[in-house]
């Protein structure tokens, strides 16, 4: 088992460097067993808002395909994976936890679980939301994506954010892995490729449409107030 550990500043935030490393972590679990799983109270509260504000130009369009790239290379990694959602799965750390074949979310209220994208005013780039068509049941997807809402675990799950709650430290998302491991690797591989190639191949095709009529969502001045103002709330505080 390759366990990897999503571990940055203000509750794990997917920062430039924080995708960056996990792409390398990937690569170097060479299809192994995968679980995913947050340090500390969160498994991610979603990008680092803080640096989303400052990017610029090819910074913005480097960072937003590193993070289209992450989504798509976790959704089609090889081996089983499974994301302990072990704390706050919001925005881009919700997106992370439906890439993996399996999420087992911490049976505790006090979690949240959502897509804040709308809410903010920002476009999904084509990975997570096809990620997210794959995964959110039909009839669930509008009020997921729409609604912008945070939900309990217990919400979460009937909205098919996660697939099982657990009540340990990790224990049963371990044994879902186990479970998912015990299949042979090579059978497992193909036909995770044969019922997800063509869905990432879809969306990265469609990443050059995305930037040329979606980027003004990333640079209107408007979202660097809007950040402001929602950082100036409470960095502690889940986004």
């Amino acid at each position: 088992m390759h366990e990897v550990v999503l571990e940055s500043p203000n509750l794990n935030a997917l920062s430039m460097a924080t995708i960056t490393a996990l792409r390398d972590e990937l690569r170097r679990a060479k299809g192994e067993p995968l679980l995913l799983r947050g340090a500390g109270r969160a498994f991610s509260a979603g990008l680092d808002l803080g640096e989303v504000a400052t990017l610029q130009g090819e910074s913005r369009l480097a960072f937003l395909t590193a993070l289209d790239c992450l989504v798509l290379e976790l959704f089609t990694y090889p081996g089983p994976t499974v994301a302990w959602v072990n704390g706050h799965a919001i925005a881009g750390g919700c997106i992370l936890a439906l890439a993996c074949d399996h999420r087992v979310a911490a049976h505790a209220p006090q979690i949240k679980i959502g897509l804040t994208e709308v809410a903010l005013g920002v476009a999904f780039p084509p990975a997570p939301l096809a990620v997210v068509r794959h995964r959110v049941p039909q009839h669930r997807v509008d009020e997921v994506v729409l609604g912008a809402r945070l939900y309990s675990p217990s919400e979460a799950l009937d909205r098919g954010l996660v697939d099982e709650l657990a009540g340990d430290d990790g224990e049963r998302a371990r044994s879902c892995l186990d479970a998912l491991a015990a299949h042979p690797a090579a059978g497992y591989a193909q036909a995770k490729a044969a019922l997800r190639g063509p869905i990432a191949a879809e969306a990265a095709t469609s990443r050059e449409r995305f930037f040329a009529e979606c980027l003004r969502f990333w640079s209107d001045p408007a979202l660097a107030e809007r950040i402001a103002a929602r950082l100036g709330k409470g960095k502690k505080k889940p986004r």
